[in-house]
């Protein structure tokens, strides 16, 4: 069944706690969607948060207030990022029975910890250790940043220099000052290390936000965008969750999932890559040649909001096909330590 992305909403993205809850958050973005498509109930809806960033259970359930669950829908929430409700989306419609379907996510990371940048944020980097395998892991107190590091020191021994990563980090926060939704960072300076070999511009910057994307299939896409951005190939795969199973330089699960997602003639691709090191990693993975744009609009580097970012890059892959800037994007989505999980969306005009 072809399926599109026909519309895509997202917040101005904050990197300090606004106050607002989940709800008040997700809902003028799910206003928006509406609007674009002119469509008020969908086929199906699903969703992708986190409880443990709201420190509440079933927060997703308190989220359908802004979508709207009377009379009863046909919803679903993965806890994982927004991506992978729209994959899961996807598949729900191929069974040909309905032709819409609303896919968002949300995420405070401004709230398990206080200040605005990740040396400050504690409370996020102990959150996220529960991630980690329960019995040898998470027992170490190692977090998702010092984790990042032992992955960007395997690439520098690669024969990649921190130089290289200053650059990554560098032209993502140029490309976001461009971008109205992501946030306004400065220039990368003199910064002691985070974590070494990482310094604080290395890391995702803590951001508050929420993305919602409309998915529809055959003449109603067509009837709901002048432009739809059709879903030509879609695959995740995982690989070991311990780190030291793996080769932490390279990403066989993102290549696995390139190749069979068709990641090929793309002139645009939107990477998930939190850390600047995680893009080197990706682009030899997905086969990137030189001139494909990466992140034109500043990626996870210059906004971060978590279980959104993933589904975000996809929409801003989408949104590339309906502007008429490019015919055949990539977006692509990660999860779990080290890049363990990809997803890879591949769309054309």
């Amino acid at each position: 069944m072809n399926t599109a992305v026909v519309a895509f909403a997202q917040t101005e993205h904050t990197g300090e706690d606004s106050g607002l809850t989940e709800v008040e958050l997700l809902a003028p973005v799910i206003t928006a969607i509406k609007e674009r498509t002119g469509l008020s109930r969908f086929g199906f809806t699903c969703s992708g948060s986190l409880d443990y960033l709201a420190g509440a259970p079933f927060s997703f359930v308190s989220a359908l207030d802004a979508v709207g669950a009377w009379p009863p829908i046909s919803e679903s929430h993965v806890e994982m990022d927004a991506a992978w409700a729209l994959y899961e989306a996807w598949v729900r419609l191929q069974h040909g029975d309905i032709d819409t379907a609303l896919v968002y996510g949300f995420g405070k990371t401004s709230q398990p910890g206080r200040g605005g940048g990740v040396r400050h944020n504690t409370g996020l980097r102990a959150l996220m250790t529960l991630q980690l395998d329960p019995y040898y892991l998470a027992p170490l107190g190692v977090d998702q940043v010092s984790l990042a590091a032992l992955q960007a020191r395997a690439v520098l021994e690669g024969g990649h220099k921190e130089d290289d990563l200053r650059a990554v980090a560098a032209r993502s926060r140029e490309a976001g000052r461009g971008n109205p939704y992501a946030l306004d960072l400065p220039e990368p300076g003199d910064e002691d290390y985070e974590v070494v070999p990482l310094r604080p511009y290395d890391c995702p910057p803590v951001t508050d936000g929420a993305a919602a994307i409309v998915l529809a299939t055959g003449d109603r896409a067509r009837e709901l965008c002048e432009t739809p951005a059709w879903i030509r190939g879609i695959d995740h795969r995982i690989e070991a969750h311990s780190p030291g199973a793996r080769d932490l330089s390279r990403s066989e699960s993102a290549a696995l999932a390139g190749e069979k997602a068709g990641a090929r003639g793309v002139e645009i691709a939107e990477l998930h890559a939190q850390f600047s090191h995680e893009e080197l990693i990706l682009r030899d993975a997905l086969g990137l040649s030189d001139d494909v744009r990466i992140n034109p609009s500043g990626g996870a580097l210059a906004a971060n909001p978590m279980m959104a970012t993933g589904l975000i890059r996809i929409g801003e892959a989408a949104s590339y096909v309906h502007r008429g800037q490019a015919r055949r994007t990539l977006g692509h989505a990660s999860s779990g330590p080290c890049l363990q999980q990809n997803l890879v969306c591949v769309l054309e005009a």
